[in-house]
């Protein structure tokens, strides 16, 4: 398939856009990052933008068959509802309807998951813009005619793809959560979604 990536220089979006090329397909990755260099390889594409300007993004989603959104800003927020509402908005003039976007566990209906240092330490306090940008992020995704899956991971780690992980819980939280995954797991499962339809409109929580 040919799939574009935002966020794609971030520490998820590198991840997804490895194991898109392992497995065969073509990838464009769109950063704002000039400077930033991937290893070459025939079935990958670089294209420096930012995400903020929709006539870039327009013409960078051209062609595709979906779009991954894995955008970040660290503590900050702002960039990952707008941009996303960017891409949404260059999906529908393209007609592009697939999209795959990473958000966080304890967005919307998935906050009883959390324990109490990650709802009111991490994201009450420390992580309240990031975490409120992502709701936005969310709000903008539910209310779109796009073929959606947002996928809700846990922290981050820098572990390797194991496959052994919770998936597809959102208000029941499972018995024995860490609290954390693999980023290798996480684009595992968001490139797992272009052959399933299971999470189509849904948003799964992920979690070791």
């Amino acid at each position: 398939m040919n799939l574009i990536i935002f966020g794609a220089t971030g520490t998820l979006g590198r991840v997804v856009v490895v194991q898109a090329l392992e497995a065969g397909h073509n990838v464009t990755a769109f950063t704002r990052h000039s400077q930033f260099k991937y290893t070459q390889h025939p079935n990958l594409r670089v294209v420096q933008g930012d995400v903020l300007d929709g006539q870039k993004v327009e013409a960078a989603i051209e062609g595709h068959d979906a779009v991954f959104c894995a955008l970040g800003a660290g503590r900050k927020g702002v960039v990952r509802a707008a941009g996303t509402q960017s891409i949404l908005k260059g999906m529908k003039a393209q007609g592009v309807r697939r999209l795959i976007c990473q958000t966080t566990l304890g967005a919307g209906n998935s906050a009883g998951n959390l324990n109490f240092f990650w709802k009111n330490i991490m994201f009450g306090m420390l992580l309240r813009p990031a975490f409120a940008d992502h709701q936005m992020q969310e709000s903008l995704i539910f209310k779109s005619d796009a073929d959606w899956t947002v996928v809700r991971p846990a922290a981050f780690t820098d572990g390797s793809q194991t496959g052994a992980y919770k998936h597809g819980f959102s208000g029941a939280s499972p018995d024995g959560l860490t609290l954390k995954i693999s980023r290798a797991d996480v684009a595992q499962f968001m490139l797992a979604q272009l052959k399933s339809d299971v999470y189509l409109h849904s948003a799964p929580g992920i979690s070791n």
